[in-house]
C-alpha cells in the first residue's frame, strides 16, 4: 500500500509540472523536482524493506536428529562355578594316638589295707579311720592334694584327708578316709579310689567293711 501511494505521488508532481507554463517554473525546477521525488521513493522502499526484513522472524530448520547407537546386548557367559576343595579327612585309624602322658598320667592300685581289716566290728556310731596304702602307677607326679573319694555304695559318712606330701610314678603312699559306723547292726561296705588335684578320679577301688554290733 504505501509503494503505491508513493507511485500515485510522483504521478502528481509530474502531471504538475507539465501542466505549469513554461515561463513561471524554469527547466531546473523540474528536474530538481523529479530527483527529489525519486529519493523520497527510494527512502520510503528502503525503510519499507528494513521494517519488513526485521519483522519477519528468521526460521531455522532443524538439524536432523542423531542416531542413537543401539546396544545389542552380547549374551552373558556364565562364571565358572569353583571347583570345591576336596579335604582329605584321615580315617581313624591314621589320626595320632594318645601319648602315654595323657592316657596313663595318672593311674593307681592298691597295695594293702594299713588299719581295720574287713569284718571288724563296729559299735553303732562309732567312728573310725581307715588307711590303705596305695601305688602311684601313672605316668605324673602327684601333688599333696591328691586325695580319695567316694565310689559306691555306703558313704559311711567318710571324709577324705588329703595325702599331705608328693608321690613321684612308682612310689606308694599312706591314704586315710575318717568313718562314722551307722547306728544300725549290720554289715556295711564302703568303696574309695584316688582323685588328683581337678577332681579326676583313676585307678583301682579299694574298700572298707565293718560290722556292726
Amino acid at each position: 500500500m504505501k509503494k503505491a501511494g508513493l507511485f500515485s505521488l510522483l504521478i502528481v508532481l509530474l502531471l504538475g509540472a507539465a501542466c505549469t507554463p513554461t515561463e513561471a517554473t524554469p527547466a531546473a525546477d523540474v528536474n530538481a523536482i523529479y530527483t527529489m521525488a525519486a529519493e523520497t521513493v527510494i527512502a520510503e522502499l528502503t525503510q519499507t524493506a528494513a521494517v519488513t526484513t526485521s519483522t519477519v522472524p528468521a526460521t531455522h530448520t532443524p538439524l536432523p536428529a542423531q542416531q542413537t547407537a543401539t546396544v545389542v546386548p552380547t549374551s552373558v557367559q556364565p562364571e565358572d562355578t569353583p571347583t570345591p576343595t576336596k579335604t582329605n579327612t584321615p580315617a581313624p585309624s591314621q589320626t595320632a594316638p594318645a601319648t602315654p602322658t595323657d592316657e596313663f598320667c595318672d593311674n593307681a592300685e592298691f597295695v594293702v589295707d594299713v588299719s581295720v581289716p574287713d569284718y571288724t566290728e563296729m559299735s553303732p556310731g562309732q567312728a573310725f579311720e581307715k588307711t590303705w596304702r596305695i601305688k602311684n602307677t601313672g605316668t605324673c607326679t602327684w601333688s599333696d592334694d591328691y586325695k580319695a573319694v567316694y565310689g559306691y555304695p555306703e558313704t559311711l559318712n567318710g571324709q577324705a584327708r588329703p595325702i599331705g606330701r608328693s608321690v613321684a610314678p612308682g612310689e606308694t603312699v599312706e591314704v586315710t578316709v575318717v568313718f562314722t559306723a551307722p547306728l544300725t547292726e549290720g554289715d556295711y561296705e564302703s568303696y574309695w579310689r584316688m582323685a588328683n588335684a581337678q577332681g579326676i578320679n583313676f585307678g583301682t577301688f579299694f574298700s572298707v567293711v565293718i560290722v556292726v554290733r
